[in-house]
C-alpha cells in the first residue's frame, strides 16, 4: 500500500468512484462470504448475506470483502475547524479528515437538504454510516428505499449531494462505496460491516445525538472547489 501525507487508499474489487485521491489503489479479489449472523438485522433489504458482514474480533473489517469498497487510512484525532472554514477533502463525499466541531445529527436522520461536508465527516468519526445521493440521478422510489435503511436508525444519516460522480455513495470513516441503484445488495453489507464498527470507528461510543444541529435547515453544502485558504488533510492553516 502506498502512503501519502498520512493517508493511503486501497480498493476491494473495482473502484467505487472516489475522485482526486493521489494514492495507489490495490485491487483485492472478493473472497467467499463467511458464515455468521449479526445481533441486529439491517432495515430495508436484510439478507443472510448482509448479516455475514457483521464485524468480530476474528474479522474486524468485513467491508474488505465487499466489491468496490475504497479504504483510505486516516488517523484518528483530527483537527476541528471553524464553521466558516472549509477542508480540502480529496473526495466528494469525503470519508474523514479535519472536520467541524459540531457533528451532524446521525440518529437515523434523512436530510432533505445537502449538508456541509465538514459536519457530516464528524458524524463518521462517531461511527455513523452516511448515505449520499445525487437527486438528479436517483429516482423517488430509490430515494424511499434508501430512506428506509436510515430512518430512526442510530448511527446513520442520509442527504443529497448534487453533481456526484455516482448516483449513490456510502461513507463511513475511511471507507466508501459507490453504487448505481438502491437495490444493490452491497449497501446492506456496507452498513452491517461498518455502522458502529468498534474496530474502524475513531471515537467508539460517541453519541450521534446532536440537539443543536438544525435538521430542517442544516449548514449548507458548498459545491465550489475549496480555496487556497482551505484546511489541508494534514491539518493546520
Amino acid at each position: 500500500m502506498t502512503r501519502k501525507r498520512g493517508f493511503a487508499m486501497r480498493v476491494s474489487g473495482r473502484s467505487g468512484g472516489v475522485r482526486g485521491v493521489g494514492a495507489c489503489a490495490v485491487v483485492v479479489v472478493a473472497a467467499t462470504l463467511a458464515a455468521g449472523c449479526s445481533a441486529e438485522k439491517i432495515v430495508g433489504q436484510a439478507t443472510a448475506s448482509a448479516d455475514s458482514f457483521a464485524p468480530s474480533s476474528e474479522e474486524r473489517d468485513p467491508s474488505l470483502r465487499i466489491r468496490g469498497v475504497v479504504v483510505t487510512e486516516i488517523a484518528p484525532g483530527q483537527q476541528h475547524v471553524r464553521p466558516d472554514q472549509r477542508v480540502a477533502y480529496p473526495s466528494i463525499p469525503p470519508v474523514g479528515g479535519p472536520h467541524d466541531a459540531q457533528w451532524a445529527a446521525c440518529t437515523g436522520v434523512v436530510y432533505a437538504k445537502a449538508l456541509r461536508t465538514e459536519n457530516a465527516v464528524h458524524s463518521l468519526e462517531h461511527g455513523a454510516v452516511w448515505i449520499a445521493y445525487d437527486p438528479a440521478k436517483v429516482s423517488a422510489q430509490d430515494q424511499a428505499a434508501l430512506s428506509a435503511r436510515v430512518t430512526d436508525r442510530q448511527y446513520t444519516l442520509m442527504s443529497p449531494i448534487p453533481g456526484m460522480n455516482h448516483p449513490i455513495s456510502l461513507q463511513s470513516w475511511g471507507h466508501q462505496l459507490a453504487v448505481d441503484s438502491a437495490a444493490d445488495e452491497r449497501i446492506d453489507q456496507f452498513i452491517v460491516a461498518l455502522r458502529e464498527n468498534p474496530y474502524t470507528t475513531p471515537e467508539v461510543g460517541a453519541t450521534c445525538s446532536s440537539p443543536l444541529f438544525d435538521r430542517t435547515d442544516p449548514p449548507p453544502y458548498d459545491p465550489a472547489p475549496p480555496g487556497p485558504d482551505a484546511v489541508p488533510m494534514t491539518g493546520a492553516r
